[in-house]
């Protein structure tokens, strides 16, 4: 007998019955225990000191940029953020009450924005398409956010999913055909383990989360569905910092996931599976939103951020001044692989189906600048130095041999003085996207033992934002 069908029949037997911690304690001990005795044909333990051993699927750390996609019954509102239902009836925050009393009848409820959520405009080859334009190798969507809609037509959601209310269509799974058919991006999924509302879930919080029928019953079947019916490539997992890992069955579930699931050779996990777990386990650590340390880290690691500074999902009234520049967007993207992170960068369609066109403007321009230099980001690895010890704004990637010099603003005097490094015999030195013969940009040492290069006139260089120094046989300063 396989872990995965003897964790099937366990939940099967306990889903109306209240789970202790204990109980769960000694469901992991026996489903261990098999493994021991080799009853199961597995190679990960459901604990977090087998799950870390995992390696990283190759795929992952070469592919470097991903989009993030925050969709769901928030975006009808499209005010303030995707914590709108929290934000108006959980904490009541004088804006978002006051948005309502202005706009809405009396008694309206949250859930009377779902018929509302149309899609009618919902295109998902042409979201494939920019997508692909931008130069992005994954796209994860927000399978359920924490109003519990789902954007499938899950057996666990009834009536509050997008196929029985709302755009009455598999939006997930319309998405992942488009993009496994017209695109080589790799397909992933968002899902949150909590919903702010849910009896079930707020039941086992008052009981301090030694039941766990909300779990039982509606967020692992859930994520057994979606793997099996969809089979993405990234699950990650958000919602779940009000409890720990073992309230959520988590390992148990990764365990599943990396031994049994149809995706267990190329899918891999965000760090976010209960309270703790953040920055310590994982295939990659997501840590915070919009993490982004500067430092080189020792594990892999994402930076999920948002084009929007302030919200995630589509703001109808978001002033331009809150969407970062193309600029702002490549000295992120520079910034996060230097330190040998992935950048998934965050877009909110609106509630008909709509990638906004600022957003889909600013990726557009990151893929006319991944034209250029892009050899610089895909597959590239972390260099001796992230960032130059002489002059501010210039990052460093490296690849079979070659050190990639990022300058995020060109030199006022037409020269760029690099104190992290060191020429020798053998340095040749070229900017991607210029393309005079001979390419090669003249150099020369610094007072500071760094080098000095010359760059060419801009006019004839292709890139318009965020330059990049490709250097051979270069050494790092000592």
């Amino acid at each position: 007998m396989v872990i995965g069908t003897y964790i099937k029949m366990i939940d099967a037997s306990e889903a109306a019955v209240s789970v202790s911690r204990a109980s769960m304690t000694r469901l992991v001990f026996i489903v261990a225990s098999l493994a021991l005795l080799g009853l199961a044909n597995t190679q990960y333990q459901p604990t977090w000191e087998s799950l870390d051993t995992r390696p990283l699927p190759t795929w992952y750390d070469g592919a470097k940029i991903g989009i993030f996609i925050h969709w769901g019954v928030f975006s009808v509102p499209s005010f303030g953020s995707e914590w709108f239902w929290e934000n108006w009836q959980g904490s009541q925050s004088q804006s978002y009450v006051e948005f309502m009393q202005k706009n809405y009848r009396p008694n309206f409820t949250y859930p009377d924005f779902a018929p509302m959520f149309t899609a009618e405009f919902y295109n998902p080859e042409e979201w494939a398409s920019i997508f692909e334009a931008s130069g992005a190798r994954y796209v994860v969507l927000t399978s359920k956010h924490h109003e519990g809609f789902t954007n499938w037509p899950s057996r666990y959601s009834w009536n509050w999913n997008s196929m029985d209310v709302g755009p009455k269509r598999d939006l997930l799974g319309d998405l992942a055909e488009a993009i496994r058919s017209t695109t080589d991006i790799h397909f992933g999924i968002y899902h949150s383990l909590f919903e702010w509302f849910h009896p079930l879930y707020l039941d086992d919080k008052a009981n301090n989360y030694h039941t766990n029928n909300f779990v039982t019953s509606k967020t692992m079947p859930e994520l057994y569905e979606l793997v099996n019916n969809y089979q993405p490539e990234v699950v990650w997992s958000d919602g779940d910092w009000e409890a720990p890992d073992w309230y959520w069955n988590s390992t148990i579930f990764l365990a599943w996931l990396f031994n049994d699931s149809p995706v267990k050779d190329t899918v891999l996990t965000n760090d976010r599976w209960g309270a703790g777990t953040s920055c310590l386990h994982g295939s990659f650590y997501s840590c915070s939103d919009r993490y982004n340390p500067g430092v080189l880290q020792p594990h892999k690691w994402e930076n999920a951020m948002t084009l929007d500074s302030a919200s995630w999902g589509y703001r109808r009234n978001a002033p331009l001044s809150d969407y970062l520049t193309i600029h702002d967007l490549i000295t992120t993207l520079t910034q996060t692989i230097s330190c040998g992170g992935n950048l998934l960068i965050n877009v909110g369609p609106t509630h008909d189906g709509r990638i906004p066109t600022i957003m889909e403007e600013r990726l557009r321009q990151l893929g006319s600048w991944i034209d250029i230099n892009g050899e610089a980001v895909y597959d590239s690895t972390p260099w001796n130095y992230q960032n130059d010890t002489t002059t501010p704004g210039v990052w460093y990637t490296t690849k079979s041999d070659v050190v990639y010099a990022f300058v995020l603003t060109w030199p006022d005097s037409g020269a760029l003085e690099l104190g992290s490094v060191v020429a020798t015999p053998d340095t040749s030195i070229t900017m991607l996207g210029y393309h005079k013969d001979p390419p090669s940009l003249q150099f020369g040492a610094s007072e500071s033992s760094g080098i000095i290069v010359t760059f060419p006139p801009m006019s004839e260089v292709s890139s318009q934002w965020v330059w990049v120094l490709a250097m051979s046989g270069v050494d790092p300063a000592q």
